[in-house]
C-alpha cells in the first residue's frame, strides 16, 4: 500500500471511530447507555464463545460480519427496534451511510466491506442469518442485564423481538430460552 492509501485507510478508521459515541437504547450494568461499538464488541465475544457450536460456518466471515453489521451507525446513529416505524427509510439511509462512511477507501476493500455488509442485511448466508440472530439476541441479553431507568426498557416488546432470526441455527433457539427467562421476568415486574 503506498502512503496515500494508508492515509485513506486511517481516515476511514477514524470516521468509523464515531460508533464509539453512538448511543443505543440498551443501558450498561454500571447504568449508563452503550455505545454500538460496545454492542459490537459483545457480539464478537458471543460468536467467540460459542465458536464450537458455530461448527462448519465460515468463523472468519461471522467476525468480519460481526466487526461492520453497525457499522453505518457511525453515520446514521442507531435508531431502536421500538422506535422503527413502516415504511421508514431506515434500511436505505443506512446503506447511503455505509457508502460514504466506505467512500474514500481503496475500491478493492470498499467492495468487500460493502458486500459483507449486504450479505448481513439480506441474509444471503448461513453465516448472515446466525449474525442477524446472534444481534438480536446480545441486545436481550443487554437489556436484561442493563440499568435503564425505569420504564425505559420494554419487556414486552422483547418478548417477541428478533423471533424471526432464531431459527437459522439450533444455537440460536437454545440462547433465546434461556434469554427469555430473564425478559419474562422483566416483563412481569416493570
Amino acid at each position: 500500500m503506498d502512503k496515500n492509501t494508508i492515509q485513506n485507510c486511517i481516515e476511514f478508521l477514524q470516521k468509523a471511530e464515531s460508533l464509539k459515541n453512538t448511543v443505543r437504547s440498551a443501558y450498561t450494568s454500571a447504568g449508563r447507555r452503550e455505545s454500538s461499538a460496545e454492542h459490537t464488541w459483545r457480539l464478537c465475544l458471543m460468536i467467540l464463545t460459542f465458536e464450537k457450536e458455530l461448527a462448519g460456518l465460515d468463523m472468519a466471515k461471522l467476525l468480519k460480519m460481526a466487526v461492520i453489521h453497525d457499522l453505518a451507525e457511525a453515520v446514521c446513529g442507531d435508531i431502536s427496534a421500538v422506535d422503527q416505524k413502516p415504511g421508514s427509510n431506515k434500511a436505505e439511509m443506512e446503506k447511503n451511510g455505509m457508502i460514504s462512511l466506505l467512500s474514500g477507501l481503496p475500491q478493492d476493500i470498499r467492495d468487500s466491506l460493502f458486500s459483507l455488509w449486504q450479505e448481513y442485511e439480506d441474509k444471503k448466508s448461513p453465516e448472515a442469518a446466525v449474525v442477524k440472530g446472534l444481534d438480536k439476541l446480545e441486545t436481550l441479553i443487554q437489556h436484561n442485564q442493563g440499568q435503564a431507568p425505569a420504564g425505559f426498557i420494554d419487556f414486552s416488546f422483547n418478548i417477541t423481538y428478533g423471533e424471526t432470526h432464531m431459527d437459522s441455527h439450533p444455537l440460536l433457539r437454545k440462547i433465546r430460552d434461556l434469554v427469555d427467562v430473564d425478559t419474562r421476568r422483566n416483563a412481569n415486574n416493570s
